[in-house]
């Protein structure tokens, strides 16, 4: 099994998109009149995260972009701190360079926050919105230790057994199938000179101070209009799951699913799961445009 293999039944396209001042990097896939889902990776992620979702949701009829997000992967790096409102900038002028006037929104960890602060910035812009293992209703400075720590390692320490570290950390349990290969992709990516150079800023939320000012509050997520799902891990290694119940609580509406024997990653660890769990939620949520 490999990424090629998983994307071997689909017509998909790699594709680098202007987006503002930036050149985004994105996986889109689909039929070109199907509703946009707009899947959003985690912190110094990038779009291969979603490789054993983009088929299911395109045979099913969506017009899927997973894109590395602003700094992240091989998509653009202005020097500036990535904070959330910067995200939903770059999101936003994604969505308006690809034409889509709305898009269900798919975010894992980092992604579900950009996500949730989108939706409650851009009501109309966002048809739906499923939080994967979200980030940020937290300060929790041993977490945020550990995320600069062993990320630092990966992007500047030579031995590739650091980038492993920091993807097994994400899981449950290692996937044997896909995880040296995912390695190999996100050690090129943190290897880069431009990604070293752009580290700090992508590692800007992790400081107290900076993830004060953007923090989820619950009286940001209760305006949130959209359906929202909420997907967590019982073995997530970033949030138990009192965190998960108390994000479904504070968005109206919002439905909690928890995977057994499950981490970071719901959508790729328990693709098997997921996949027909947000393909249900999504004709639920379906706009019709």
């Amino acid at each position: 099994m490999s990424i090629w293999t998983e994307l071997s039944g689909i017509d998909f396209r790699h594709a680098y998109v202007e987006t503002g001042d930036v050149t985004t990097r994105a996986l889109q896939a689909g039929p070109e009149d199907g509703e946009h889902v707009v899947f959003l990776h985690g912190t110094t992620g990038h779009l291969e995260a979603f490789v054993r979702n983009i088929p299911a949701h395109a045979n099913a009829g969506y017009r899927c972009h997973a894109i590395d997000m602003l700094g992240h992967g091989y998509t653009g790096k202005p020097d500036r701190p990535g904070e959330i409102p910067a995200y939903v900038d770059h999101l936003m002028a994604y969505l308006d360079a690809v034409g889509a006037e709305r898009a269900h929104l798919v975010g894992e960890s980092l992604g579900g926050w950009v996500g949730s602060w989108a939706a409650s910035e851009y009501p109309d812009r966002v048809a739906s919105l499923q939080l994967l293992c979200m980030g940020g209703t937290k300060i929790n400075p041993a977490v945020m230790e550990r995320l600069k720590t062993s990320t630092r390692a990966a992007a500047l320490e030579p031995e590739i057994s650091c980038t492993r570290d920091r993807l097994a950390l994400l899981w449950a349990e290692w996937d044997e199938d896909l995880g040296e290969e995912l390695t190999r992709v996100r050690y090129e990516i943190y290897h880069h000179p431009d990604f070293q150079r752009n580290l700090h800023n992508l590692l800007a939320l992790q400081e107290v101070e900076a993830r004060e000012r953007n923090l989820l509050r619950p009286d940001r997520m209760a305006r949130i209009k959209a359906p929202t799902l909420v997907v967590w891990g019982n073995k997530n290694p970033l949030g138990d799951v009192p965190e998960a119940e108390a994000i479904a609580a504070a968005i109206p509406g919002s439905r909690l699913e928890v995977f057994t024997e499950c981490g970071h990653w719901p959508q790729h660890e328990k693709a098997t799961l997921y996949n027909p769990l947000s393909l249900a939620f999504l004709a639920e949520s379906s706009t019709g445009h």
